[in-house]
């Protein structure tokens, strides 16, 4: 019968210590992510900015408007 509660007792506990994981994976994989979002604004952001600096001056030019 001891037996049978230390095992129940080491289960419940080893459950805990699971959950407590998966957070700590899920905050990885989120830091993982934002990190990389951040990298590739700083890589790309001003081609994407000049891509749309063209878009608008394309624009302004068939309207014959001072802005977007």
């Amino acid at each position: 019968m001891l037996d049978y509660l230390r095992l129940m007792l080491t289960a419940r506990l080893a459950k805990r210590d699971e959950r407590g994981a998966s957070a700590v994976e899920y905050g990885l994989l989120v830091a993982g992510i934002a990190g990389i979002i951040v990298l590739t604004v700083f890589v790309f952001g001003a081609q994407i900015n000049a891509l749309f600096q063209d878009t608008c001056d394309s624009i302004n030019a068939q309207r014959g408007a001072a802005n977007c």
